[in-house]
């Protein structure tokens, strides 16, 4: 996938025959957003501090508008004076805090009672900080301990349920990611909102994050070794969508993502209904955390443009 030139009139392969610079829809509809995790290892050695998120936005890639992961302020979801300082931070720079993405408080599609009902419990807190921050929504993990599906099913119904009529009350949405187990499997993720069905309760589809099943060779490094189709579980998800990750790995020196084929992705995401930000989530090694995420950010605008 060569640059595109507005000289050239180029056009995407499975898009619209409609040149694309003539297409509003890429113009006006979508926007740029980082996900916080695009950055985890420079957080996680202190390199970065937390508070210096929406700081490197702006000055390193010349984004206003960011995704929280809760781990980096895991802490602080209740101290008032810490999410303060987070708004003047993001508020003196024009920047938007639009998610925060919660794990380690437990699966919402627990099968046991108790556990579920302390899941949903634990995300109170973050409703709280996200309407503090002026979020939109939590991204949550729709997971549990079972080797049934329908089980599963049923207390993901519910569990989300009860958070979602909580985050109503805030005016906070719900979203579930297709991040690992069961809600890797696009299908079974659709079916349970379409269950729950409520407008405060969707997804955030990810480019990636589709495994179903995986292999440790005992040392720790997991192979996938099966894998739902990523551009079928993307379209099934899309529906329920309030925000979306554009995952990254590697690039080519054309500047293309060189295991998602991102005018593929893109188009799928043009056929839907979906208006707002696509989150930079990169996630590649070769590339330093800021070049992957200048070249995630370039062929985005590639193809928006």
């Amino acid at each position: 996938m060569g640059a595109i030139s507005s000289a050239a009139l180029t056009l995407l392969p499975g898009l619209s025959s409609k040149p694309i610079e003539d297409d509003d829809y890429l113009k006006n509809r979508f926007q740029i957003s980082l996900a916080q995790w695009s950055l985890h290892r420079a957080l996680q050695s202190h390199q970065l501090d937390h508070l210096d998120f929406p700081k490197k936005a702006v000055d390193s890639f010349g984004i206003y508008a960011i995704e929280y992961v809760n781990q980096f302020f895991k802490d602080k979801a209740t101290n008032s004076r810490y999410l303060a300082e987070m708004n003047m931070r993001a508020g003196d720079l024009g920047v938007k805090q639009l998610l925060i993405m919660i794990d380690g408080e437990g699966g919402l599609a627990e099968p046991h009672d108790i556990k579920r009902n302390a899941a949903v419990v634990n995300h109170y807190k973050w409703v709280d900080a996200a309407k503090t921050l002026g979020c939109h929504s939590i991204r949550v993990n729709a997971y549990g301990v079972s080797d049934d599906a329908y089980a599963l099913r049923a207390s993901a119904v519910d569990g989300l349920g009860m958070l979602a009529d909580y985050a109503a009350g805030f005016g906070i949405n719900v979203i579930v990611e297709n991040h690992g187990g069961l809600s890797s499997d696009a299908s079974w993720l659709s079916g349970v909102m379409k269950e729950i069905n409520k407008s405060n309760c969707g997804t955030l589809p990810d480019f990636g994050n589709f495994c179903l099943k995986d292999d440790d060779d005992g040392s720790g490094h997991k192979t996938c070794i099966r894998e739902y189709d990523r551009y079928l579980g993307v379209e099934e998800l899309m529906p329920f969508a309030k925000a979306v990750s554009a995952k990254s790995y590697d690039f080519d020196t054309k500047g293309n993502e060189t295991k998602i084929d991102y005018h593929r992705m893109i188009n799928i995401i043009k056929k839907s209904k979906y208006k707002g930000y696509l989150g930079i989530e990169y996630e590649g090694s070769r590339l330093s955390e800021d070049e992957g995420i200048m070249a995630t950010k370039k062929l985005l605008e590639r193809l928006f443009k």
